[in-house]
């Protein structure tokens, strides 16, 4: 599997703290059947992003590990003002592996009719967005009708795995299950902080995404799809859900 969401990185923001959790983090991705994963640090009002800090930490993590997993640079976006001018003028900064998709992260409270039109001046400059747990978006939630929407601009969408089980609350489980049902998810990531409450083990995911949506999906949101955002190669159409699935509407 390969993980395209995670704050594996040292003491950059809300993720690991220190080295060896790093370390401890990348060994549990690794028994978990993860062999990528993409180290997206935060940047936003509260944490900065200093590219050369991140591929040096990258770096020295990758010589740790000795091929046990390998890690790739990205970021976790906060789209604000001063973000987009950045991104738009410096686009490779906070891409991964500087390509063609950045893993964005909206805000809470937001207006979604207005950000559909700031997504695509991303687009318009190239840049994929990937918008990450929109599950999990208060502002978002509930509003399937405009995620349909974006991903018909081009804009793709990463669910954490877990909030498929349960672990984000009913809310954000309800509106992922509803994302799936009507064919609105690219990825599933970890979102991974840490080794205890948000780890980077995406296996218990794999695992419900293939029994109840069919295995190809599941190869797909976990493998196929990330491997091409490491390389800026296009994403093509997802294989439908089996016809097992059943279709739970979010205000049911």
């Amino acid at each position: 599997m390969v993980d395209i969401h995670s704050h594996i990185l040292p003491g950059l923001d809300d993720g690991s703290k220190t080295m060896d959790e790093s370390l401890e983090m990348l060994q549990l991705a690794a028994s978990s059947g993860t062999t990528d994963i993409v180290a997206t640090p935060h940047a936003n009002l509260e944490f900065s992003f200093d590219p050369a800090v991140v591929s040096n930490l990258v770096n020295e993590l990758s010589d740790r590990t000795k091929g046990l997993i390998k890690i790739h640079k990205g970021c976790d976006f906060h789209l604000n003002v001063d973000n987009l001018q950045d991104a738009l003028a410096n686009p490779a900064k906070y891409t991964v592996n500087g390509r063609a998709y950045l893993m964005v992260e909206l805000p809470d409270l937001t207006s979604i009719s207005a950000m559909r039109n700031v997504l695509n001046r991303l687009l318009e400059t190239r840049i994929i967005p990937i918008i990450t747990h929109p599950e999990r978006n208060r502002s978002v939630q509930g509003n399937l009708k405009e995620v349909e929407l974006w991903v018909k601009d081009g804009c793709l969408m990463q669910v954490t795995g877990q909030s498929l089980l349960g672990h984000f609350g009913q809310t954000a489980l309800r509106f992922a299950e509803s994302l799936f049902d009507s064919d609105l998810v690219h990825f599933v990531a970890s979102d991974a902080h840490d080794c205890v409450n948000r780890p980077p083990n995406l296996a218990p995911a794999f695992k419900l995404v293939s029994d109840r949506w069919g295995s190809e999906r599941a190869d797909a949101l976990f493998n196929h799809n990330p491997q091409a955002v490491l390389w800026g190669e296009a994403i093509y159409a997802l294989p439908k859900p089996n016809k097992k699935a059943r279709f739970f509407a979010f205000w049911k």
